[in-house]
């Protein structure tokens, strides 16, 4: 057995498994990094405020991402997808709460808006019912809007 031509096969392998490594450890070490950088660097209230919530928004994402299979391959994808569209509406509420620049509010808002859509169209898609909208909570209850009831009766008077 000649070993010439299983060195290139292996070392091929092994830069393989290199690149792959890297690829998948990469946006863990970048995100690890930046915590780092986040917890050494001093932070205003709101920040400080932002940070919490976003951790806390991205630890119960990543932990009800953890799924336990059920053996239905649809289900199963649907039980882990909710929680990381969960995870994206959660983080733009905290964006719409501290957030200053408007273009990114914008983006928070169809944020919520599209992955809510997205979550119900993946219940009905597996004949699970859709959640009762809410509005956001950064927005008032129903029970406090008179301004946006007159709102809406500025809208009708307008058409």
């Amino acid at each position: 057995m000649n070993l010439r031509f299983l060195k290139p096969g292996i070392g091929a392998a092994l830069f393989g498994a290199r690149v792959l490594f890297a690829l998948a450890v990469s946006p863990v070490v970048l995100a690890h990094e930046a915590h780092q950088l986040a917890e050494t660097m001093p932070a205003s209230s709101d920040e400080s405020m932002f940070l919490a919530e976003n951790e806390a928004a991205m630890t119960k994402m990543m932990n009800d991402m953890a799924a336990r299979p059920t053996g239905d391959i649809d289900r199963d994808f649907v039980q882990m997808m909710m929680p990381h569209h969960q995870g994206a509406i959660d983080m733009a509420v905290i964006e719409l709460r501290y957030g200053k620049n408007e273009q990114l509010r914008r983006i928070a808002q169809e944020i919520i808006v599209e992955q809510q859509q997205e979550i119900d169209a993946m219940k009905l898609a597996i004949g699970e019912p859709v959640t009762p909208s809410a509005p956001a909570p950064t927005q008032p209850s129903p029970a406090t809007p008179p301004a946006a009831h007159d709102h809406m009766n500025m809208s009708h008077e307008m058409k």
